[in-house]
């Protein structure tokens, strides 16, 4: 038996807006973990990724894992429920006298909106944000299975296109900067925090040689980035340990958190 803490952002409630952290029987880890779910956007919940924030927690992080508004009007306001969410981490780090050195995770959809979270400043992309701390950028990032450009592509999987026009909240014929700013490519720049791509390698997404050309980008400006294909792997496949290559991914993790992670 084990107890964890729910915390909602607004009163009344709003579904979506709710964050659950979990603390370690021993604290042994400076870095913070806040986890972003994935589900097309529009699907999964922060319970789903719980087996990942029990790993983690046992290891002796601090885990946060945050839920988004599903039914949202687009990506920018579900940016701002994780915005809003991630701060009131950094509060609970702060009233607990906790290092405010947070990494960030997510995979696939939860992994763009945990890369916007992490490579942009709040109110960069339009969203509007109500932070009671100052703002704290992420230490790092781990992402996995990462959409890097939002726009339209002849070789894109067809349901995930929808889903990524769905949440993008406009028709990209006509409003094709909207899709640019949601697209990840865009906000490259010698300010990201270093970041660790973790990908399948029967990936039938988000192909993970996008995000090679990151890390190559990065590495150029001096920033420590990683990134590394987990052999027999699928899109998404980092949800729980049974499997050896999951076991690597979650020791991987750890390492680069760490910053003793090198994988070439």
């Amino acid at each position: 038996m084990f107890e964890y803490k729910s915390f909602y952002l607004d009163n009344p409630i709003v579904i979506g807006r709710a964050i659950d952290i979990f603390e370690p029987t021993e604290i042994t880890k400076d870095t913070a973990l806040f986890i972003v779910h994935g589900g097309g956007w529009r699907a999964g919940s922060r319970g789903g990724l719980h087996k990942i924030v029990w790993a983690f927690r046992e290891k002796g992080y601090i885990v946060a894992s945050t839920d988004y508004r599903l039914y949202a009007k687009d990506a920018f306001e579900q940016l701002t429920d994780i915005r809003e969410a991630y701060d009131l981490f950094v509060f609970f780090l702060k009233k607990n006298n906790r290092p405010l050195k947070i990494a960030v995770y997510g995979e696939s959809a939860g992994a763009h909106l945990a890369s916007l979270l992490a490579y942009t400043e709040p109110n960069q992309l339009g969203e509007q944000n109500n932070l009671v701390n100052e703002w704290v950028k992420p230490e790092c990032a781990l992402l996995q299975s990462t959409p890097i450009d939002f726009c339209y592509r002849e070789d894109i999987n067809e349901i995930i296109w929808k889903d990524m026009q769905s949440i993008a909240g406009v028709d990209y014929q006509t409003n094709k900067q909207v899709y640019e700013k949601l697209s990840l490519k865009n906000h490259i720049n010698k300010t990201n925090p270093r970041t660790f791509f973790m990908e399948a390698e029967i990936e039938d997404l988000f192909p993970g040689e996008h995000t090679k050309m990151v890390v190559d980008k990065h590495r150029q400006m001096g920033i420590d980035s990683q990134w590394k294909v987990y052999p027999q792997m699928e899109h998404g496949f980092f949800y729980e340990f049974i499997r050896e290559q999951q076991r690597i991914a979650l020791e991987d993790a750890c390492l680069f958190m760490d910053g003793k992670l090198k994988t070439e």
